[in-house]
């Protein structure tokens, strides 16, 4: 006899708590419970109700509550949280009633009445971090928001909750008070840790020519980029650090919004062959300055001065660094300035979405550079990872000539230095497209172990690892990759949900997905079809494709096909079913 599958469903989790209800009870039991019954029946039971959720239960001071969406569960907590927030005490108590607040979005277990499962453990765990008066959300949540509300939440950074094995990335909304939990940034093996951390904001173009902005940034994404190769430290990726670009801002505000203790901040002044660099590290906790320098020099010192200031940051962070990354601290793209110049001008649209057209003035831009300094491991590296894209999209050449350009330039890149970390990813992704998974693998690993703090390292291996047949293996790097940039792109959730999928992790799959649709609308969807539908939910298949064709009206199954790599044909073929049993052309 066959036992019957347990109804799993994905949602919103509020889980909220009256915040001293003890010591209330033991100043007059009677006011207590009075208080707390008319502040669920006035207040609580009324804007669930308008906000479309359902009280699953309430236990003694605190309530479960389930919502279908994330933005009506989060509306609701806002709403919920203001209508006390000016109220006086009830009578026959001191203070007035404060709540606490937290949200998940995950997939849940019915249980009967009950709800039970991963998700509901996760909001209750938030709630009892949240500040009394302010609500604490997941990652999962603060995806799914709008721009606008999305605002009104500054990050609480990566939290360790009892019960949980991975810190979980949250968000709060309301008073900062000492009640909220201390941040621990996720290591990559998914601990906490006290590592130093930092922030590179985008330096200022002084140069008055706005023709200059790509040589600014260029140079602050070449120190990021060498620091990224340190296991000791935290460096915030570039995708949520340029997000600061040309605003005026509070270093404690970046601070507390991207999870960091270091914030640095610069300018850059380029006038015919000279350069002005200034430079300045900051403690974001107390605002003190604890080093500030200015570089004038010739242009062809420029990657000296990159060198001195990764080497002061190292150095006043009280960074460790192995052996082997005392030799990498230094940089290393190219020696050339022009061809650094062609470098940066390829990284401005590297950077934009990608797009055949994005991608082909990349490579314009790269070949350029590789001309001039055909010896550049980097720039090989960089060169053959926009042909490994041409093989996979379909762009330039037809697949084998171009998935053979890019093995020729990692080989290359590789042969001038085994050790740089883009030369491993571009040749575990030319692997990958070319069918040979276990090499693949290989090289994915030896990237992250070479730049162990880089955010796309770690989500490129997390798409190589996951594909390659290591889909367990793959989500440390991929939730590495979202801790080191909070403000990433939307791919990054799509790569980590596919390793959440093939792991058999369903419910953070589907999360996941949401937060790429969310990010990137339209994408993650037909993820999302296949999830529902191999796991046996063909009515939350459909929907999912209804809302892909009116996103991307344009999409046909064979289309997406011929863009996926997968080591387990048995399972492609599986996707490709139920893909075609969703009703997708």
């Amino acid at each position: 006899m066959t036992q019957a599958r347990a109804e799993r469903r994905l949602a919103a989790i509020l889980a909220v708590d009256l915040v001293g209800y003890s010591r209330l009870v033991a100043l007059d039991e009677s006011a207590a419970l009075t208080a707390w019954r008319d502040l669920r029946t006035s207040v609580l039971e009324p804007q669930v109700a308008a906000h479309g959720g359902r009280i699953v239960k309430t236990m003694g001071d605190g309530a479960l509550v389930e919502f279908a969406s994330a933005v009506d569960a989060v509306d609701c907590a806002v709403t919920v949280q203001a209508a006390l927030d000016g109220a006086g005490p009830p009578p026959g108590l001191p203070d007035r009633l404060r709540l606490r607040i937290g949200i998940n979005l995950g997939d849940i277990v019915i249980d009967g009445p009950d709800i039970l499962g991963d998700g509901v453990n996760i909001a209750a765990r938030l709630e009892s971090h949240a500040p009394p008066g302010g609500v604490l959300i997941s990652e999962a949540v603060h995806a799914q928001l709008p721009a606008k509300t999305r605002s009104g939440f500054t990050a609480a950074g990566a939290l360790a909750l009892k019960n949980i094995p991975i810190p979980v990335r949250a968000w709060r909304h309301g008073p900062d008070t000492a009640d909220t939990a201390r941040r621990t940034p996720a290591t990559p093996d998914g601990s906490a840790t006290d590592i130093p951390s930092l922030a590179v904001l985008p330096f200022a173009n002084m140069s008055g020519d706005p023709d200059q902005a790509f040589f600014v940034d260029g140079l602050v994404e070449d120190i990021i980029t060498t620091l990224s190769k340190l296991s000791g430290l935290r460096v915030i990726a570039r995708n949520s650090t340029f997000v600061y670009k040309g605003r005026a801002v509070d270093v404690r505000e970046v601070a507390r919004d991207l999870g960091v203790r270091h914030v640095l901040e610069g300018s850059v002044r380029r006038a015919a062959d000279r350069i002005r660099v200034t430079a300045q590290l900051l403690d974001a906790t107390t605002g003190a300055h604890l080093w500030a320098e200015r570089y004038d020099r010739s242009i062809e010192d420029i990657f000296a001065v990159q060198d001195e200031i990764t080497l002061v940051l190292a150095t006043e962070m009280q960074v460790t660094l192995t052996e082997g990354e005392q030799a990498r601290l230094h940089y290393t793209t190219t020696g050339n300035v022009e061809a650094w110049t062609w470098w940066v001008r390829g990284l401005a649209h590297f950077r934009k979405p990608v797009t055949r057209e994005n991608s082909a003035a990349a490579l314009d831009c790269w070949r350029r550079a590789l001309a001039l300094d055909p010896d550049s491991a980097a720039l090989n590296a960089m060169v053959g990872f926009k042909h490994y894209t041409d093989a996979r999209f379909g762009w330039w050449d037809d697949r084998p000539t171009a998935i053979a350009k890019a093995n020729a330039y990692a080989e290359r890149a590789l042969a001038l230095d085994p050790d740089n970390p883009d030369a491993n990813t571009t040749r575990s992704l030319a692997l990958l497209i070319d069918g040979r998974f276990e090499a693949a693998a290989a090289h994915a690993r030896a990237a992250l172990r070479l730049a162990p703090g880089a955010a796309d390292t770690a989500a490129l291996a997390c798409f190589v690892l996951a594909f390659a047949g290591f889909p367990d293996e793959a989500i440390g790097p991929g939730e590495r990759a979202l801790a080191l940039s909070p403000s990433r792109p939307g791919w990054y959730h799509g790569i980590l949900g596919n390793a959440y999928r093939l792991a058999g992790r369903t419910g953070e799959a589907i999360a996941a997905f949401e937060a790429f649709h969310a990010a990137a609308p339209g994408f993650g969807l037909v993820d999302l079809v296949i999830t529902h539908a191999l796991d046996g939910r063909p009515e939350d298949a459909a929907g999912a494709a209804r809302r892909l064709t009116t996103h991307r009206p344009d999409f046909t199954v064979a289309a997406w096909t011929r863009t996926q790599l997968r080591a387990d044909p048995e399972r492609l073929e599986a996707e490709i079913a139920a893909l075609k049993a969703a009703g997708l052309p």
